[in-house]
């Protein structure tokens, strides 16, 4: 039987949630990764979400983003290595005090949007924020797209990272993710969504919007929250995957 791990980016306020879908997501997902307050999120709703995650058995991450709350963190900023590192040390940070309040352990780290986009091609980039989850815990997963240069940052610093897919978006035939800016950039359909989760996890491949086959490793998959059916496709996926012989769990058990 495969395993695979369901993380879904949670805690973005700012009308892109509502606490109620939040809650129900948290009943079909294993990781949460929660906006640290950069890209969107506040105290209170970090708390908030930090509090339904233990109450449904669900690992915390934490999801540090560009300080772009108007742009949502997905448009690309110009920033130092040293100022990647800081950003990345300040928002866990964040996290960790909600975490600490309720005696829990944060299991991983997980850039967003555009930092994540960034660093999975920037070497010195992904070094920084490898450095900068390290420097707080060796014990912490780095979550990164597969095969990236943040992967492989983790790696080389003795991280335990893990390989992340997506379910709704497509692929060019380097690996990398199809911009958002492009028609063909995300996969509406959950059944062709599923279907491309499935074959990554028990293949290890995807193929390209150039119709090539592309090899990747697959440990834990992005279910995106602020899609307009974000619950009715999270149930889809776990039911999927386990009529496919896929267990989903954490990354840490």
């Amino acid at each position: 039987m495969f395993r695979v791990d369901l993380n879904c980016d949670l805690g973005e306020s700012f009308g892109r949630y509502k606490l109620g879908e939040q809650r129900e997501i948290l009943k079909y997902i294993t990781s949460a990764n929660i906006a640290c307050g950069f890209h969107a999120g506040d105290p209170s709703v970090m708390r908030e979400t930090v509090k339904l995650a233990i109450e449904n058995g669900v690992k915390v991450g934490a999801h540090p983003g560009l300080p772009d709350l108007n742009g949502f963190g997905r448009r690309e900023m110009t920033i130092t290595p040293q100022e990647g590192y800081d950003m990345v040390v300040y928002q866990i940070g964040a996290l960790q005090g909600f975490l600490t309040t309720f005696n829990e352990t944060m299991q991983h780290v997980k850039p967003h949007g555009a930092l994540y986009n960034m660093s999975a091609k920037d070497t010195l980039l992904a070094e920084a924020i490898a450095q900068a989850v390290y420097d707080i815990s060796p014990s912490l997963v780095l979550f990164g797209l597969a095969g990236s240069e943040l992967t492989k940052a983790g790696e080389r610093i003795g991280l335990r990272t893990a390989h992340e897919v997506f379910a709704d978006r497509t692929y060019q035939s380097d690996g990398t993710l199809t911009s958002r800016s492009q028609s063909d950039a995300l996969i509406t359909n959950q059944e062709q969504a599923v279907a491309q989760v499935v074959k990554m996890v028990t293949e290890g491949k995807v193929i390209s919007q150039q119709n090539t086959e592309v090899y990747l490793k697959a440990d834990t998959i992005c279910i995106h929250g602020d899609g307009e059916h974000a619950l009715d496709f999270a149930k889809y996926s776990k039911e999927t995957l386990g009529n496919n012989n896929i267990l989903t769990s954490s990354i840490i058990e």
